[in-house]
């Protein structure tokens, strides 16, 4: 992983946070929030099941589809939860400090 694919996350984050606070009509985003937090964690279940799946199978592009998926949903759960991916960093950090 480089700085530019951390950068990216990064974007993607303030771009789903935006989203979320101006609400645009055409935004798969800001629908996805406005059905609510149960949606959101649904979709979250959702990618993850099918990211299992995908690695069972074994398809290498079906794995990277579907873990895009299941980070995009993860990003958007956090950030309707005002966390993002500092949060979670920062508990990584801590967790592996504790080694």
């Amino acid at each position: 992983m480089s700085i530019s694919d951390i950068a990216f996350l990064e974007d993607l984050e303030t771009i789903v946070k935006s989203r979320l606070h101006e609400a645009p009509e055409e935004s798969y985003t800001a629908r996805l929030a406005a059905a609510g937090t149960k949606r959101i964690a649904q979709k979250v279940g959702e990618e993850g099941v099918e990211l299992a799946l995908a690695a069972t199978a074994g398809n290498k592009e079906e794995i990277v589809d579907e873990a895009a998926d299941l980070l995009y949903h993860v990003i958007v759960l956090l950030a309707a939860q005002d966390l993002g991916l500092k949060e979670v960093c920062d508990r990584l950090r801590t967790r592996h400090s504790a080694r």
